[in-house]
C-alpha cells in the first residue's frame, strides 16, 4: 500500500518532507527496506536516501537491521504520547479483551487518517485467520468493514475526499463504485454497524460498528474478523453493538438514538 503523503507534481521536497517520506515508506513496509529500495519509492537520489536514513536512525525513528531500515524504537514512544488516540486505546482494552473472549475472533480498533484508517490495537485470536493487519497499520478506509463503520458517520466532505481520490481495489470483492459505496454507507447507517464480506482479503469477513465521543461524533470504529465459514455474523454483530456502545459511553458519548445522518 502506498503511503498517504504525495508529491505534487513539479514540487520539490525539502529536507523534512523527505524524511517524513521516507519514515512513511519504512512504516508501511511489511520487511525492513535497503537503501536503494527506499530510494526508488521516495523518488529521491540514494545519497540523499542514506544521508536521511542515517540521520533517523541517530534520532531512534528508524533501526538498522544489517544494510535494511525498519521503524525505531522513538516512533512507538512518540506515538503513545498522542493524546486522543491514546485515550481511545486505553479506554478500548477492557471492552477489547471482552469481545475477544466472547466471541474467540480477532478484535479491531482503528480511527480515520485521510483516506486510510490507522489501527490504534489488534488483539489478535488463534482461531482466527492470520492478517496482515497490526497496531499501527494502514488500510483504505473504503475496503475495510471498520473503515466503512466510520465513513458512514463521517461529514459528507470527507467521505466526497475519499472518493475523489479513487476507491482503489484491494480484493475481488471491494466496494470501487461511488454510487454503490453510497449505498452502502447509507444501509450502515439505517442498521448502525457494517460488514466486510471478503472486501479487504479473500475468505474472511468482519463485522463493525461506530465508536463515538464526548461530542457526539464518530471518533474510532471496533470490530472483529474470522474466516467466512466459521464465524457467527448475527452474534458477533450483537457482540460488536454491545462493546461500541459500551466504549462510546466510556468515552462520554451522549445518549441517542445513532441511526441518523450525521451533521454536514
Amino acid at each position: 500500500m502506498r503511503p498517504r503523503r504525495t508529491q505534487k507534481p513539479g514540487a520539490e521536497l525539502g529536507a523534512v518532507a523527505r524524511a517524513m517520506r521516507i519514515l512513511d515508506i519504512v512504516g508501511v513496509a511489511e520487511h525492513a527496506l535497503g537503501v536503494s529500495e527506499i530510494a526508488r519509492r521516495a523518488d529521491i537520489s540514494k545519497s540523499s536516501a542514506q544521508r536521511i536514513a542515517l540521520e533517523l536512525v541517530e534520532g531512534g525513528l528508524l533501526e538498522r537491521d544489517g544494510t535494511r531500515y525498519r521503524l525505531g524504537i522513538h516512533v512507538f514512544e512518540l506515538g503513545q504520547r498522542v493524546p486522543r488516540r491514546q485515550g481511545v486505546r486505553d479506554a478500548a482494552a477492557p471492552f477489547m479483551d471482552d469481545l475477544r473472549e466472547a466471541t474467540g475472533y480477532t478484535v479491531h480498533l482503528a480511527v480515520l487518517d485521510d483516506d486510510v484508517v490507522i489501527y490504534l490495537d489488534v488483539l489478535n485470536s488463534p482461531t482466527a485467520p492470520p492478517l496482515p493487519t497490526r497496531a499501527g497499520a494502514r488500510w483504505p478506509a473504503h475496503a475495510t468493514g471498520i473503515g466503512k463503520a466510520i465513513l458512514a458517520y463521517s461529514p459528507a466532505d470527507v467521505v466526497a475526499r475519499i472518493v475523489a481520490g479513487g476507491l482503489p481495489r484491494i480484493s475481488e470483492r471491494t466496494i470501487t463504485n461511488p454510487g454503490m459505496l453510497s449505498a452502502e454507507l447509507a444501509r450502515i447507517r439505517s442498521r448502525g454497524m457494517s460488514y466486510d464480506l471478503e472486501e479487504s482479503r479473500p475468505g474472511v469477513v468482519c463485522v463493525a460498528c461506530p465508536v463515538f465521543g464526548t461530542g457526539g461524533g464518530v471518533v474510532a470504529g471496533i470490530s472483529v474478523s474470522g474466516w467466512h465459514n466459521r464465524i457467527n455474523l448475527d452474534e458477533s454483530a450483537a457482540a460488536v453493538r454491545t462493546a461500541a456502545l459500551g466504549l462510546s459511553r466510556q468515552l462520554g458519548a451522549p445518549s441517542q438514538d445513532r441511526d441518523t445522518e450525521p451533521e454536514h
